[in-house]
């Protein structure tokens, strides 16, 4: 035999051996769990682009000191003692 033979023998199934195509639960799991990585690499993407385009539309209106009452902007260590 030369070794085309054998390696092609080796590779194609004989006819009375019916290849077996369904995955085992292994195989569905990983597959399931990596289309969830490509859907939440797909988001991030998606919003990684739009801070991209619009970084001010995310930002809130608010600033850290318009809660305090009575106290100045950049007077908040004193108020703290």
């Amino acid at each position: 035999m030369m070794d085309g033979e054998i390696f092609s023998a080796t590779l194609v199934p004989s006819g009375n051996m019916t290849p077996d195509s369904s995955m085992t639960l292994e195989q569905k799991t990983t597959f399931a769990f990596v289309i969830l990585l490509f859907i939440f690499l797909g988001i991030l993407i998606v919003r990684c682009f739009r801070i991209l385009l619009d970084p001010y539309r995310s930002m809130p209106t608010s600033t850290w000191a318009d809660g305090l009452d009575g106290v100045e902007k950049g007077q908040f260590d004193y108020a703290l003692a």
